[in-house]
């Protein structure tokens, strides 16, 4: 890992947003984020499909030993378990306020698209082989010709992190990162869950821990 992975905003620090960003979270009907910033759901698919994760109760939810140190966030979706909705869609916003997303994982991959600002996003690769997990950062923003990604795919069993960075213009409008994400098939929360600290320091090295351990969600 390469890129400086400190927090550019530290949580608390700034406890109310700027005009124009609460404008943004007004005008999108955006609500907090279990995993921290804000979004919204903006479509879901009415193709209904069989849920492909079902599995036998012993097996884990992903490639993998199963394991009881991570925290899932629930148990049945709502609509029952047999089927998923083709895709869903969902806005996804950082800010000052809330500037880090905690790491979590989801069983369907994930097509995120950036439409305003800068961030990093961290991933473990925790679906591959190996005690010790590939740890994979970048940045995502419009300096495509620097590096920076504006689309980019995670794939289920993968646990991801993400966290603001400054625009390159330094104005205040461009302080927060706005995504969009569609998960396939459709999210639901029983197929997501959160990394906690006992396991992120089996998935990752001493270093990558001391370096990480902030993504961590503290429960």
């Amino acid at each position: 890992m390469s890129l400086n992975l400190k927090p550019s905003f530290i949580p608390g620090a700034q406890t109310q947003e700027s005009p124009s960003t609460a404008s943004l979270i007004s005008h999108l009907a955006l609500e907090r984020h279990i995993e921290g910033g804000y979004f919204a759901e903006i479509d879901r698919n009415p193709l209904i499909i069989p849920n492909p994760f079902l599995a036998p109760a012993s097996t884990s939810p992903s490639k993998g030993p199963s394991t009881t140190s991570t925290t899932f966030t629930a148990t049945t979706p709502f609509s029952g378990d047999n089927h998923r909705n083709a895709s869903t869609s969902i806005f996804y916003l950082l800010t000052p306020v809330t500037p880090q997303g905690h790491f979590h994982r989801n069983k369907g991959r994930t097509v995120h698209t950036l439409i305003q600002g800068r961030g990093v996003y961290v991933l473990i690769h925790a679906d591959e082989d190996g005690a010790k997990k590939r740890v994979e950062s970048f940045v995502v923003g419009h300096a495509v010709e620097k590096g920076e990604r504006s689309v980019w795919i995670v794939e289920g069993g993968k646990y991801k992190a993400s966290f603001l960075l400054p625009g390159h213009g330094g104005g205040e409008g461009e302080e927060k990162l706005l995504i969009s994400e569609t998960v396939i098939p459709g999210f639901e929360y029983v197929d997501h869950d959160f990394l906690n600290e006992e396991r992120f320091r089996e998935l990752v090295s001493e270093q990558q821990a001391e370096e990480l351990a902030w993504l961590v969600r503290k429960e």
